[in-house]
């Protein structure tokens, strides 16, 4: 058992740090210095002072933090970008539904007006041309543009103020001479 203690004295004394001084021997160890024990609890500055930013100390940590926020950033990202996209489709998809819509009921009133049988022979005398039989049609031609300069109308280049005096000349009364 001395035995053991002393094997046990000089792994010790091998161990420990050399200081200034006296060399040291098995049979004359250092004086053991008293390192004061740190309470537990320690002020906040002292705490983020001796361990960096955010509790990091070293360089290896920091890469760690980095490339997880970078990757939580990435894990997030793609799918917002996603839902935004949906979302804006939704919108452009329930705005042409909505257009759809109305025209599909201007189309079904437009379709029930055309049903009745007074309305589409309207619709043929005006648009087509059509006559029922037994009625006589006659179409008014106007005169083409330079028959229509010849027959007296005025120029449609011609300032306002004679188109004006054209007009109103024709109907004026003649004066009387003295």
């Amino acid at each position: 058992m001395a035995d053991d203690r002393s094997r046990r004295r000089a792994d010790r004394a091998r161990r420990a740090p050399r200081t200034s001084g006296a060399p040291r021997t098995l049979g004359n160890p250092a004086p053991r210095r008293r390192v004061p024990q740190l309470s537990r609890s320690r002020p906040r500055g002292v705490v983020a002072a001796t361990t960096g930013l955010l509790g990091l100390s070293s360089p290896k940590r920091v890469l760690a933090l980095a490339v997880t926020v970078c990757a939580l950033a990435l894990t997030v990202t793609v799918p917002l970008r996603n839902y935004v996209t949906q979302r804006q489709e939704l919108a452009a998809v329930s705005e042409q539904q909505r257009q759809l819509s109305t025209q599909v009921d201007a189309l079904t009133q437009r379709r029930a007006e055309l049903s009745d049988p007074a309305e589409v022979a309207v619709q043929a005398r005006s648009r087509l041309g059509y006559v029922p039989p037994g009625e006589v049609p006659y179409v008014v031609q106007l005169p083409s543009g330079a028959d229509a300069q010849r027959a007296g109308e005025p120029a449609s280049d011609a300032p306002w103020f004679r188109l004006l005096w054209r007009e109103v000349a024709p109907t004026a009364a003649p004066r009387p001479s003295p």
